[in-house]
């Protein structure tokens, strides 16, 4: 069973970019990333991988973050949750969310949790 989401909301969390902006996806060339992709260090999902994040507040290709979680993307036909991470502080409204994770997220049916 997937963890709570409300319990990792607001919370500060650290890691690595793996997929920063510019990257192609490893298994689709074609598929660009438009923001920095990555994963929470030493947080295991679900899936028995680290837990991967997409970090919004950040313009530039980065290796590492620092941010605040501000939502979860919970996929109901897969068994990953993504966490929006927040890099800048700022509260982004579900809208600007979900159209800067669309690019991936258009694959799955899923629904972004506050």
């Amino acid at each position: 069973m997937r963890s709570d989401y409300p319990k990792i909301i607001g919370c500060k969390v650290y890691g690595i970019i793996d997929r920063p902006i510019g990257s192609c996806h490893p298994h689709d060339k074609e598929m660009i990333y438009p923001i920095n992709y990555g994963y929470v260090k030493n947080v295991f999902a679900e899936d028995g991988e680290e837990q991967d994040i997409y970090l919004l507040g950040v313009d530039v290709p980065v290796n590492m973050f620092e941010g605040c979680v501000i939502a979860v993307y919970r996929r109901s036909d897969d068994i990953e949750d993504k966490w929006i991470v927040s890099a800048d502080g700022k509260d982004y409204p579900d809208e600007v969310i979900l159209e800067k994770i669309a690019f991936q997220e258009q694959f799955f049916h899923g629904k972004l949790l506050r």
